[in-house]
């Protein structure tokens, strides 16, 4: 997906973009002269995990963008706010959001503990609900207002609920904040989206659930940032650009992607990729 210059000194805000699919955005966007406030919590190396707010900042002024790191855990409301302060002072308001942060775990109703099943609910539900909410001044005062949040469309079979419920409504409640959202807000020309990859996408998070061999049959995160740049990049003010449930590789094939290959972290398993969760089929 070729950058067409459209996001030049938008200010975009993205939640969880020390690493993984959130970075990843943050860099495309950049690469357009982009704005990038990293909210994040990782402001010290992990002993796992790889990346901070800092070094995010680094690679996205490589990029070609700016890039204001800030400390924030998006169940906290003060930090939230405080964040979209320093970033409206900083860079003269707020254009975009992208929800990203989120919390898994896919344990079955008696087996998760009530402090993981809150963790989702807050992270996911409320922190998406949150961060949209304390933004909300600004996007109305933007001329290219966008919040994309980072899930599934809503598919009530059993199937995705009956194994991992917490997970679903947490992610669902992610989901729901869109449908209602894009309609709330369409009187001021803000377009509510989500988006969530057909494929597992290689990050931490996956890493964690398959062990590193998943990441053979799992796409690059570049190929969720090159979707999440064709829907951002869209005029909010269309009828049709808000409420839409984005699947990455039917929103790039739609912008003339026809090369899906590039994304594979390993091309021999191009034809045996994992179908990432809420999705009935490849």
């Amino acid at each position: 997906m070729i950058n067409n210059g459209k996001l030049v000194g938008k200010t975009i805000f993205i939640t969880g973009a020390s690493r993984g699919i959130g970075e990843a955005i943050g860099i495309k966007c950049a690469q357009d002269g982009a704005n990038i406030v990293i909210a994040a919590k990782s402001a010290k190396p992990h002993p796992k995990l790889p990346g901070t707010i800092y070094t995010a900042a680094e690679k996205i002024r490589n990029a070609g963008g700016k890039a204001l790191p800030c400390i924030v855990d998006v169940r906290d409301e003060m930090q939230v706010r405080e964040a979209v302060e320093q970033a409206v002072k900083t860079f003269g308001g707020i254009d975009i959001v992208i929800n990203n942060a989120s919390a898994i775990n896919l344990s079955g109703t008696s087996d998760i503990d009530m402090k993981r099943y809150d963790l989702m609910q807050n992270i996911n539900t409320r922190g998406t609900f949150l961060v949209s909410k304390v933004c909300l001044p600004y996007l109305k005062k933007s001329k290219h207002a966008h919040i994309l949040n980072l899930s599934p469309p809503l598919d009530m079979k059993p199937h995705w609920f009956s194994t991992h419920v917490a997970y679903t409504i947490a992610k669902y409640g992610m989901s729901m904040c869109v449908l209602g959202m894009a309609e709330e807000f369409k009187p001021y020309n803000i377009a509510v989206n989500a988006l969530w990859p057909r494929t597992g996408i290689q990050t931490a998070a996956l890493d964690m659930l398959t062990g590193k061999d998943g990441a053979k049959f799992s796409r690059k995160p570049e190929i969720m940032a090159d979707a999440a740049y064709a829907i951002l990049v869209q005029d909010p003010k269309s009828p049709d650009v808000t409420g839409n449930f984005y699947i990455d590789d039917e929103i790039l094939a739609k912008n003339g992607v026809t090369d899906f290959d590039q994304y594979c972290m390993d091309p021999a398993y191009k034809d045996r990729l994992m179908p990432d969760f809420f999705i009935s089929k490849m």
